[in-house]
C-alpha cells in the first residue's frame, strides 16, 4: 500500500472517505425504500428484511460520516458522544430486526405464505453486490492509507452488506426456480444472524470510546 506523502495527501483521503460515507448512506436509503416496497407487495420476508436493514446501515453510516469530517478538521482518538449514541441505537435496530425477521419467519410457516415472486430480490441483490463491492474495495485502501480504524471498519460494515446481498441473491434466485417457501424463510433467517451480529459488535464499540488501528497490509483488497 503506497503510504501517505503529505498532509495534503491525507487532506485528499479523507475528503474521499467522507464522500464515499455519503454515497453510502443515500445508496441504502434508495435501496431500503425499493426493498420494503417490493418485500412487502410480494410477501417475500427476505427481501423485506434486507430493506429494513438497508435503513439500520444510514444510521451506522451517519455515526461514521461524522467520525470522517471530524477526523478532517483535527485528529480523532476516540468516539464522541455521537457517534456512541448512534453505535447504540444502530445495535437496537439490529436486533428489533432480528427478533421481527425470527417472528416473520414463525407467521410464514403457521399461515403458510409465499411470495408472489422473487425476481425484484434478485435484481436489486445484483445491483447492491456491485455497489457494494466497489465501495468495499475503495473504502478499504484508503483506511489502509490512513491507517484508520473507523475507515476500515465502515468498510467491514459495507463487506457484511455485501455478504447480505448474496443471501439474498442466493434464496431469490433459489425461490423463482424450486417454489419452495421455506427457502425465502431461510434467506430471511440467514439475514437475521447477520443482523444479530451486527448489533452485537455495535453495542460492544459503544462501550469503548477508543479507537485503535488495525492496518494489516496483507489483508489489503484488490486495487479497483
Amino acid at each position: 500500500m503506497k503510504p501517505i506523502e503529505s498532509t495534503g495527501d491525507a487532506d485528499r483521503l479523507l475528503r474521499i472517505a467522507f464522500i464515499l460515507s455519503v454515497i453510502t448512506v443515500v445508496y441504502n436509503i434508495a435501496e431500503g425504500l425499493v426493498s420494503v416496497i417490493f418485500g412487502y407487495a410480494d410477501e417475500t420476508i427476505a427481501l423485506f428484511g434486507f430493506g429494513v436493514d438497508s435503513f439500520v446501515e444510514v444510521i451506522s453510516g451517519m455515526g461514521i460520516g461524522h467520525m470522517v469530517w471530524r477526523m478532517r478538521r483535527s485528529p480523532v482518538t476516540e468516539r464522541d458522544r455521537f457517534e456512541r449514541q448512534a453505535l447504540r441505537v444502530t445495535g437496537a435496530s439490529f436486533f428489533i430486526l432480528a427478533a421481527g425477521l425470527v417472528a416473520g419467519s414463525v407467521l410464514t410457516v403457521i399461515y403458510r405464505t409465499a411470495p408472489g415472486t422473487t425476481i425484484p430480490g434478485a435484481v436489486i441483490s445484483v445491483i447492491s453486490i456491485i455497489t457494494m463491492r466497489a465501495l468495499y474495495m475503495y473504502k478499504m485502501k484508503i483506511g489502509k492509507q490512513l491507517c484508520s480504524e473507523p475507515i476500515i471498519a465502515d468498510a467491514n460494515c459495507t463487506r457484511t452488506c455485501l455478504y447480505l446481498s448474496y443471501i439474498l441473491l442466493a434464496s431469490s434466485m433459489l425461490y423463482d426456480y424450486f417454489r419452495i417457501s421455506y427457502i425465502d424463510i431461510a434467506g430471511g433467517l440467514g439475514i437475521a444472524w447477520f443482523a444479530f451480529r451486527e448489533g452485537r459488535e455495535s453495542f460492544e464499540k459503544a462501550r469503548s470510546s477508543s479507537l485503535s488501528c488495525a492496518c494489516d497490509d496483507s489483508e489489503t483488497p484488490p486495487a479497483p
